[in-house]
């Protein structure tokens, strides 16, 4: 723990992040816990050993234990559904949320208006639904691809007359109803008047006081350009905004998954087994995502994660607990290729090959950290057994890391 820790999924999202995160910070002093992808949309579930429970969407996953947050120039901030998060962690006993936050001048910022587009938008799609978490995340990484020098960041909240005339340039270009933008812009200049707004030098000298611990949302599987469109996120879910953020500095990469595989929603998910039961206490049927899914522990879909993320140090893995034993050790269909960024037909074709891929299983495990090392080359670290920072253990008591 005297090294920077960068935490991501290695899967579709739900691994156990937050719990990972929260035991991280629980070890000894960590300076911030950084988040670095996605905004609103993300759920990190943490609960204390005394029974306290949050889920975790922008703040980060060390609040409950008083480490605080920083909001990076990669996430997409959304201030009322801060406000939200802020109001149940001070019912949990955090006396100053805010007070634990910065945020990234150049963040971008989601707006009603994204989440009426979004919404809209995979309304319209009926039964070809892509999966979106209903939020607008996505809406406001193509509004800012679109129409570069006019999507509102957080930086505009400190100046309303600039921020009037994004926020009714974007109200028109995405014709949409919503609250007046001057109710908005009342709300989001008291967002900026309660947290702390920095620009990049602030990433600069905190790197310095580590070890920081950066949290990634969402799963690889689900990245923006590697995940199997479209049925995936527009956000960087693998290791690379965190490392731009280090600029040079070394971390442990971290990857985290699960026992089984699972998966929120429409898109791929070669080892489905309805048959699997398993408890859920966090995890359900959404009115956007969809269902909740779970298959067997997927070692084809992870190695394609590691290749695509440029490879971990190691690796938690969590519900150690849960009654499962199969693991997919191959496709029909061979290994995943690794495409080139970018190409998202290519991933759309790889996505229609994965509809018809048939896995392959192994026998039943029983050690399942020493499994998952064997089958993905990469050693696990920790491992969990249920919700709490007690209910972890360290297999590993030494994870090193190349500097990059």
């Amino acid at each position: 723990m005297r090294e920077h820790v960068i935490v991501v999924d290695l899967g579709y999202g739900d691994a156990g992040k937050g719990t990972v995160v929260d035991w991280l910070c629980a070890q000894e002093p960590v300076r911030a816990v950084v988040r670095f992808n996605g905004g609103g949309q993300a759920a990190h579930n943490v609960v204390l050993p005394d029974g306290r429970h949050h889920t975790f969407a922008q703040f980060g996953s060390g609040t409950l234990r008083g480490v605080p947050t920083h909001l990076s120039r990669f996430m997409v901030v959304d201030p009322p559904a801060l406000a939200a998060e802020a109001a149940h962690l001070g019912e949990l006993g955090v006396p100053d949320p805010f007070g634990l936050l910065t945020v990234d001048r150049d963040a971008l910022l989601a707006t009603p208006y994204h989440v009426a587009a979004g919404r809209a938008r995979e309304l319209a799609r009926a039964a070809d639904r892509h999966g979106s978490c209903g939020m607008g995340v996505g809406e406001t990484m193509a509004y800012a691809l679109a129409h570069p020098g006019l999507a509102p960041t957080v930086g505009d909240c400190e100046n309303p007359a600039r921020l009037t005339r994004k926020l009714h340039a974007l109200r028109e270009t995405l014709d949409v109803t919503g609250p007046p933008v001057e109710d908005c812009v009342a709300a989001y200049r008291a967002f900026a008047e309660r947290v702390i707004l920095v620009d990049s030098s602030f990433m600069t000298a905190l790197l310095r006081r580590r070890p920081v611990i950066f949290e990634g949302a969402q799963g690889v599987l689900l990245d923006e350009w590697h995940g199997f469109h479209p049925h995936t996120t527009w956000s960087t879910t693998t290791f690379a905004n965190a490392l731009a953020l280090l600029d040079g500095s070394g971390a442990v990469r971290l990857g985290v998954l699960r026992t089984y595989t699972p998966r929120h929603g429409p898109g791929p998910l070669v080892t489905e087994d309805p048959t699997i039961e398993v408890a859920e206490a966090h995890n359900g049927t959404g009115p956007w995502q969809g269902p909740f899914r779970v298959g067997h522990f997927d070692a084809v879909a992870h190695r394609y994660a590691l290749a695509v993320a440029g490879g971990a140090d190691a690796l938690a893995l969590t519900h150690l607990d849960a009654p499962v034993s199969q693991m997919c050790v191959s496709y029909d269909i061979g290994e995943l290729p690794v495409g080139a960024a970018g190409d998202l037909d290519g991933q759309a074709r790889l996505t229609d090959r994965l509809r018809t891929a048939r896995p392959r299983y192994a026998g039943g495990v029983v050690d399942w950290p020493a499994a998952v090392t064997e089958a993905l080359g990469v050693p696990v670290f920790l491992g969990s057994s249920g919700p709490t920072a007690a209910d972890k253990a360290v297999f590993s008591s030494v994870i090193t890391h190349e500097r990059v």
